[in-house]
């Protein structure tokens, strides 16, 4: 059994996603079984929370026990993890920070696998955020695609324009009110019938870049409900995007001069 009590508004879904990835996991399984009570009731749906409902989920040892990350390195300063789909960022960095103090420097997709980095002080922080603000943190990652690559390398230009109303973003070619510049390097690694493996190189950070701008150009990610294949998923029973954070690799000084030149390797797989 575990107890949260609710700070802001949001759907149970929402909430659980963000504060306690095991229930995440299982959320279905519990409100079917409905093993959730909200304010000391049983609940059977995604119900909605206010500012200080309280949530327990009755989940089971097995369930409490499924792993929400595993550690690929970790010192005084950093911690790397490398995480599961399924799992916020929000909601790993909650469960770290029961055991101290963390501090998230960039994110990842909730259905996103792949390694994630987070500071344990000021001074780590500061530096990693510098770091990937400056482009010193080298990110690649692979994706499973589908297979319709006009080339087999390329760096792509284009401009992202956000929209808040469904949580999304488009993609453009020419530059465009509200759009940002991105920059996509991919490498096609291996073509499989009508999907593809592919190495991706970020050489900016923006919000579901990758997704959306391999979509813009013909070759979504399996798997991706948002800007995907609809048929392929089907096909191939994908619903969650075949998407690593693969590969990080660190130019970093001051407290964290150590790291310089070091690269760390995912265990997953897209």
């Amino acid at each position: 059994m575990k107890k949260f009590t609710v700070t802001t508004p949001a759907s149970l879904k929402e909430f659980t996603d963000a504060t306690y990835p095991q229930g995440s996991f299982c959320l279905p399984a519990l409100l079917r079984e409905r093993d959730v009570k909200v304010n000391g009731v049983r609940v059977g749906r995604n119900t909605p929370l206010k500012a200080g409902d309280e949530v327990v989920y009755y989940t089971t040892p097995k369930q409490e026990s499924l792993k929400s990350h595993s550690v690929v390195y970790e010192d005084e300063n950093v911690l790397i993890a490398d995480k599961p789909d399924g799992v916020e960022t929000s909601a790993l960095l909650s469960e770290l920070g029961e055991g101290g103090e963390f501090y998230a420097v960039h994110r990842l997709d909730r259905n996103t696998k792949g390694l994630i980095v987070f500071a344990k002080n000021i001074g780590a922080e500061e530096e990693l955020l510098a770091a990937f603000k400056e482009r010193r943190v080298e990110k690649v990652y692979l994706a499973r695609c589908k297979n319709d690559f006009k080339k087999d390398t390329a760096v792509l230009t284009a401009y992202l324009k956000k929209n808040a109303e469904n949580s999304s973003v488009k993609i453009f070619d020419k530059e465009v009110a509200d759009g940002v510049k991105i920059v996509t390097e991919y490498r096609v690694l291996e073509k499989r019938g009508d999907t593809a493996l592919v190495e991706v190189t970020l050489h900016t950070g923006k919000t579901h870049q990758i997704r959306a701008h391999l979509a813009h150009i013909g070759c979504p990610v399996l798997g991706d409900e948002k800007y995907g294949d609809c048929a392929l998923n089907k096909k191939y029973g994908a619903k969650r995007q075949r998407l690593v954070s693969n590969r990080l690799c660190f130019k970093t000084g001051g407290v964290l001069e150590y790291l310089n030149g070091k690269e760390f390797l995912s265990g997953f797989e897209p």
